[in-house]
C-alpha cells in the first residue's frame, strides 16, 4: 500500500482513466457532454460538434468512456419517447463527475456551456437539443 492510501491497483485504474478521458478526441467529447445545456447530448448533437470525427468514430469513442465509467448512457423512459425525436442520450456518471472533479477536470464547465450556447446549430439539432430528456 502506498503512503496516499491507494493500491498499486487503484493507481493503475486512475492512471488508465486518465488516459481515457484525456486523449483528445474523448475529452472534447466530454467537454461536448458538459457544455450541452442539459448536459445530456444525443450522438446526433455530438457528431454534429465534431464534424471533423466520423459518427463511426465518435460512437466508439463514447464507449471508451462507456467502459471506463465516466459516461453513461441514459435513455428515455418507453412512454415518453417520440418516432420522430432520440431517446438515448450521452451523460458523465456520477462516479466520472467524481474522478472529474478529483483530477481538476471540471474547471471550466461555465466556459464549455456559454461555447456551446455560441455554436450556430441546423434546425434539426436544435429540434434535438430541446428534445425530452430523462430525468437523473
Amino acid at each position: 500500500m502506498s503512503t496516499s492510501g491507494h493500491t498499486p491497483t487503484d493507481l493503475d485504474r486512475v492512471r488508465e482513466r486518465l488516459n481515457v478521458v484525456t486523449q483528445e478526441t474523448r475529452f472534447s467529447l466530454v467537454q461536448d457532454i458538459l457544455g450541452h445545456p442539459a448536459q445530456l447530448p444525443t450522438l446526433k448533437e455530438l457528431d454534429y460538434l465534431n464534424p471533423s470525427k466520423s459518427q463511426t468514430t465518435i460512437r466508439q469513442h463514447l464507449q471508451r468512456l462507456v467502459d471506463a465509467g465516466i459516461v453513461e448512457e441514459v435513455l428515455l423512459p418507453k412512454d415518453r419517447r417520440r418516432n420522430d425525436l432520440p431517446y438515448k442520450f450521452y451523460g458523465v456518471s456520477d462516479e466520472g463527475r467524481t474522478f472529474l472533479e478529483e483530477h481538476g477536470l471540471l474547471r471550466a464547465e461555465n466556459t464549455l456551456r456559454t461555447i456551446y450556447d455560441r455554436v450556430e446549430k441546423t434546425d434539426v439539432i436544435e429540434r434535438y437539443e430541446a428534445a425530452p430528456r430523462p430525468d437523473r
